[in-house]
Formats: structure tokens, C-alpha cells, sequence
């Protein structure tokens, strides 16, 4: 990640343009109607089989991923939700209700929810609004009571409703809406993931028949793709509040594509903008240092602070960027990012966070895993793509 070094002033240029206090100003007027049951109070943190293994996903990956996820330390560091994504049902329903794949899953959801929650774990499952699901299995058109209750009945707890095929009215309030009522109709907690790619603009609606819901088309392993990603969902921090959540798609993170620097920066980006940690990649085989950057409890403590606040950039130019949190002890999570494709230095100052004024502030690098003082000034000698992330207070 590079050498962090302390108490260096930071240049005119990036102090240009920070304007913290009307950035929060801003960030804490967010619309406050959401739905009230009580999920996702924190964003969700989970793993997903979609980028991964796309239709290839069976019983046997879910049951071995389930355990790997507490023999990684990922359940303890607070991963929950093990989801199904797309082709995990027959290519018909049966009498009207949609049924598993006999050959992927041959014992059935209800047991495989069983074997999850035996290991403290939760399942999630997929569906599509419109007449088929991306992968052309059959929709929930007209069949989400149904659909709702079936997965009720197998003790589903989490669903991703996508809008592959759907109407306008389908993949709108209108369409989400039937759904969410259809999950309380049922009387089981269900969290309720919005997939419809930031069409419709759903952060101005959502909040009211979701949890999450996502902000932009599907994410690459590629860093112009994180890159794009995170510059449309940096634009809607005020949106994110405890139970509602922007969602700017899964982790890439130990997936082909991204570079171990790339890896850690799209996971401490993700955290500050109070992301779902949802894991899509292969668990069972994932290397040492891709478990290293899945469960840093420190960054993760910042995903999952209460408070809820989306972070947002206050210094923002082609190659650099500046991020700050805040957390609900008065806390300043602070990320510095260096977009370019050299080694560069990045920096920012504490007494520009909106902390109480101080001789002194105590820095907790959250990736070097130690702590320092600084009269102000923070930055960091950060390789291609690289991030330093920090936990700030007064001294």
C-alpha cells in the first residue's frame, strides 16, 4: 500500500475546493421515509454466486461455501447472507410455483436453507419482475404472491428481485411494491434487494419497498469499471440511511481482472460509501491475501457503522481523489485514493474532517494496522490504484 507518513502539510491545491461543513450539511439531509421492519439496519454483508459461477451454481457450492465461510473467519467478521443468483430454478414452474433446478439442487431449497441457518448463516435467493429472468428462466410476472410465499415457505430470508424483461411499471414502485407487500403478506423478515441498474432512478423511490437497491449496470473486474461505478453512486450520499441502502453492485474482490492494490481499494471504497459487502467470487479457492482484505474487521466496522452516512469525496481532480466518513462515535472514517496509473502522493488535513478542534489528532490506519498523531496533515505515497484508509479523532 506504500509508506503512510504523518504530519506533512498538504498542498494548496488539495485543500482547494474541500468545503466539509456544506458537504455535510448536505450528506445529513437525506429523505427520511424508509421502511420500518427493522433489516438491514447496517448494510448487508454476504457472498453471491453470480460472478462467479453464473449458471453453473449447484448445491454442493453453496453447502462447501457456506463452511468455508466460517473456517475463513468470514462469518465471524460479519458476513451473513449466502445468495443464490440467477439459474437456480427449473426452466418451468410446477401448478404456478417456481422450483429448483433437480439437478443442481436435488435435496431442494427448503433443506438447503435448513443446512445454511445450521451454520448461522442466511439464504438469499433470486427472482426476476418481468416475464423471464435474465437468463431466460421463468419470471415472477404475475406470480409474486406466489413467489413470495414459496420462498417464505422454504425460509428464505433475503430476495433479489432483478429487471431483466420487465415494463417500466414492472421495474418501478409499482412493480417493487406488489413484491414487498406480497414478503409481508407472508409474515417472514425477507430483506428485499432492488436490482434494476439505476434505471428509474430508484434512490428516490426505493427506500419505501426496499433495503437496497442498485445504483448502476453490472460491475467488471476491470478498475475503469470500479471507477465508473463509484463515481455515479458518489453522487447519491444523501439517499443511504440505516434499512436503505445505495447498492453500486457486488465485490469484485479475488475475481480475474483486478490487481491486489485494485482489490483493497474497491473494498475500502465500498465501505466508505455504505456499500452491501457482498462477496462474488469463489471462497473455497480465494488466496490468502484476498481473505486478508475480505475480513479486515477495521474497515469493516466502518461499512457497518450505524450512523448510516454514505462517505462522500471532497476533493475530487482525474488522478486523485479525497473521501471522508462520518461515524456515529464523532469519528472521521478519511480514504485517499490514487486513481492514476503511477505512484503518487495523496493528502488531506484533520483539521479540514469537521472534527472538534484539537492540538493534536489520533490516525488509525486501517490497513497498516497502526495508530499515530498528526498536528493535522495526513498523507500517504500511494502505488497505481492504491487507497490509504484512516479512523480519525481529536486528541
Amino acid at each position: 500500500m506504500g509508506d503512510i507518513r504523518l504530519g506533512i502539510a498538504l498542498t494548496g491545491r488539495h485543500l482547494a475546493g474541500v468545503l466539509v461543513a456544506c458537504a455535510l450539511t448536505a450528506v445529513l439531509a437525506a429523505p427520511a421515509a424508509a421502511l420500518d421492519n427493522g433489516l438491514a439496519q447496517t448494510p448487508p454483508m454476504g457472498w453471491n454466486s453470480w460472478y462467479r459461477f453464473r449458471c453453473q451454481v449447484n448445491e454442493r457450492i453453496v453447502r462447501e461455501t457456506a463452511n468455508v465461510m466460517i473456517r475463513s473467519g468470514m462469518r465471524a467478521a460479519g458476513y451473513r447472507y449466502v445468495n443464490l443468483d440467477d439459474c437456480w430454478m427449473a426452466r418451468s414452474r410446477r401448478r404456478g410455483a417456481l422450483r429448483p433446478d433437480p439437478a443442481k439442487f436435488p435435496h431442494g431449497i427448503r433443506a438447503l436453507a435448513a443446512y445454511v441457518h445450521s451454520r448461522g448463516l442466511k439464504l438469499g435467493i433470486y427472482a426476476a419482475a418481468g416475464r423471464a429472468t435474465c437468463m431466460h428462466y421463468p419470471g415472477s410476472r404475475r406470480h409474486l404472491y406466489t413467489d413470495a410465499h414459496t420462498f417464505a415457505a422454504w425460509r428464505v430470508d433475503y430476495v433479489k428481485l432483478d429487471g431483466c424483461f420487465t415494463t417500466r411499471h414492472e421495474r418501478g414502485p409499482v412493480g417493487y411494491g406488489v413484491m414487498q407487500a406480497a414478503i409481508r403478506s407472508t409474515g417472514r423478515p425477507m430483506v428485499l434487494s432492488i436490482s434494476a441498474w439505476g434505471l428509474g432512478t430508484p434512490w428516490l423511490w426505493a427506500a419505501g419497498v426496499g433495503h437496497l437497491w442498485r445504483t448502476t449496470p453490472d460491475i467488471r473486474a476491470r478498475w475503469s469499471s470500479v471507477m465508473r461505478v463509484v463515481d455515479h453512486n458518489a453522487a447519491l450520499a444523501r439517499y443511504a440511511r440505516p434499512g436503505a441502502w445505495n447498492d453500486p453492485d457486488m465485490l469484485q474482490v479475488g475475481n480475474r481482472g483486478l490487481t491486489a492494490n485494485e482489490a483493497r481499494s474497491m473494498f475500502s471504497l465500498w465501505s466508505m460509501m455504505a456499500a452491501p459487502l457482498i462477496a462474488s467470487t469463489d471462497v473455497r479457492t480465494m488466496s490468502a491475501t484476498t481473505r486478508r482484505i475480505l475480513t479486515n474487521r477495521e474497515v469493516i466496522a466502518v461499512d457497518q457503522d450505524r450512523g448510516g452516512v454514505q462517505g462522500f469525496p471532497t476533493y475530487n481532480s482525474a488522478t486523485q481523489q479525497v473521501w471522508i466518513r462520518p461515524l456515529s462515535n464523532g469519528d472521521r472514517a478519511l480514504l485517499l485514493l490514487n486513481r492514476s496509473a503511477a505512484r503518487a502522493t495523496v493528502g488531506a488535513d484533520a483539521r479540514q474532517l469537521g472534527l472538534r478542534p484539537s492540538g493534536g489528532y489520533v490516525v488509525r490506519d486501517l490497513w497498516g494496522r497502526r495508530t499515530t498523531t498528526t498536528p493535522g496533515p495526513i498523507t500517504a505515497s500511494l502505488p497505481r490504484h492504491g487507497i490509504a484508509m484512516f479512523r480519525v479523532r481529536s486528541g
